[in-house]
C-alpha cells in the first residue's frame, strides 16, 4: 500500500516539474529543475534564468533564504550575465537538499522591476513540488551484528622505507646546519631608504585596489562594499578640492560638484557612483554583479582624470 502511495504522489511530483517561465512588460523568468524525487540528502539542481531589456528597465535578484519548506539551499552558483544588444540575460543555478521525506514545495521567488518610465512590478515563476524519500529497507531480513575489529601483524621491515627516509632527512639536515654554521659571515646591516612619499592620487587607487582585492560582494557583502568604495571616494575628493565630502549628502555632493569648475564635467560620472551606493546601503536592494564592477571603474576613472597638472620645476 505504502508503495502505490509514493508511486501516485511521484506521478503528481512528475507533472508539476517542467520549467515555468512568468512575463511583465519587458522582464521574464524561467525556472526548472533537473529531477522531481530525490532520497534523503540527495540535492537537485535548480535553473534561474531572468531577462529583460536594459534600456528600459532594471531587474533586481530575488531574495533566496537559505531554507525553507524543511530544503535547503547548500550551494549557490554565480550570478552569470549575458547581453545581447539591449538584452540582458542572468543565469544561476542552486544545490537545494532535504532531510526529511515527504512532499515539499520549492516556492515562487520574486523579481522586482523598476522601469524607467512607469510604475515598478514583479515577475516570478510558479512553484515546484519535490519528492524527498527514504531508502527503503527491508524488514524481513534478520539484523546482523557488527563484526569485531581485525588485527593485523606488522614487522619493523613493513616500515623500512619510512626508517630509511628519516635517517636520510636527519644526514641532509646535519649537513646543512654544518654548511651554514661554517661559512656564516656577518654583514653589515643594510638601511633602506624612506620610501617615496604617495601621493593623493596613488593614495586612491592603492586603497580602491585592495577594496576590489577584498572581493566583499562576491561573499554578499554588498553593503560593506559601497560604504568602504563611498568613503574612500569622499576622503580623495575632501583632500583633492578642499570640500566637506564626508559631512555631505549625495545631492549636496553632487551640487558641489556641479558648482567646482574641476569637479564639473564628473558629476554625472559621481551621480552614478553614489547612488547606485544608497540604494544598496539606504533602500536594501541588490545591485546587479556588472553594477558593482562598475561603480569601481568609474570611481577609478574619476581619480585618474582630476590628478593635478604638474608644474615644471624652476633649475
Amino acid at each position: 500500500m505504502k508503495a502505490l502511495v509514493n508511486k501516485f504522489i511521484g506521478t503528481l511530483v512528475i507533472v508539476f516539474s517542467v520549467g515555468v517561465a512568468s512575463a511583465q512588460g519587458d522582464a521574464k523568468v524561467d525556472v526548472k529543475i533537473d529531477a522531481n524525487q530525490i532520497l534523503v540528502g540527495d540535492q537537485v539542481r535548480y535553473f534561474i534564468e531572468a531577462q529583460h531589456n536594459a534600456m528600459q528597465s532594471r531587474l533586481q535578484w530575488a531574495t533566496i533564504p537559505d531554507t525553507f519548506n524543511k530544503l535547503e539551499v547548500v550551494e549557490r552558483g554565480k550570478i552569470d550575465t549575458v547581453k545581447q544588444g539591449d538584452i540582458v540575460t542572468y543565469k544561476q543555478r542552486l544545490l537545494i537538499t532535504g532531510f526529511d521525506s515527504g512532499v515539499f514545495v520549492i516556492p515562487s521567488f520574486v523579481f522586482p522591476v523598476i522601469p524607467n518610465n512607469g510604475t515598478a512590478y514583479t515577475v516570478q515563476a510558479d512553484s515546484f513540488p519535490l519528492l524527498v524519500q527514504t531508502v527503503a529497507v527491508d524488514t524481513t531480513q534478520p539484523f546482523k551484528g557488527i563484526k569485531e575489529i581485525m588485527p593485523v601483524k606488522s614487522t619493523w621491515l613493513d616500515y623500512i622505507w619510512y626508517i630509511i627516509g628519516a635517517l636520510v632527512f636527519l644526514i641532509l639536515l646535519a649537513v646543512i646546519i654544518i654548511y651554514f654554521v661554517k661559512n656564516k659571515k656577518v654583514e653589515a646591516p643594510v638601511v633602506a631608504p624612506p620610501p617615496p612619499k604617495e601621493s593623493l592620487q596613488e593614495q586612491a587607487l592603492r586603497m580602491l585596489a585592495a577594496l576590489e582585492r577584498k572581493q566583499l560582494w562576491q561573499g554578499g557583502q554588498v553593503k560593506e562594499y559601497y560604504v568602504e568604495l563611498t568613503d574612500i571616494l569622499r576622503g580623495y575628493i575632501e583632500a583633492r578640492f578642499n570640500t566637506p565630502a564626508m559631512e555631505l549628502t549625495t545631492d549636496d555632493m553632487l551640487e558641489s560638484a556641479r558648482l567646482n569648475r574641476e569637479m564639473n564635467r564628473h558629476a554625472e560620472l559621481l551621480g552614478t557612483i553614489l547612488y547606485t551606493a544608497d540604494l544598496a546601503k539606504f533602500a536594501k536592494a541588490q545591485p546587479l554583479p556588472h553594477e558593482h564592477t562598475n561603480a569601481m571603474e568609474l570611481a577609478i576613472k574619476f581619480v585618474h582624470e582630476t590628478k593635478p597638472a604638474e608644474t615644471p620645476q624652476q633649475s
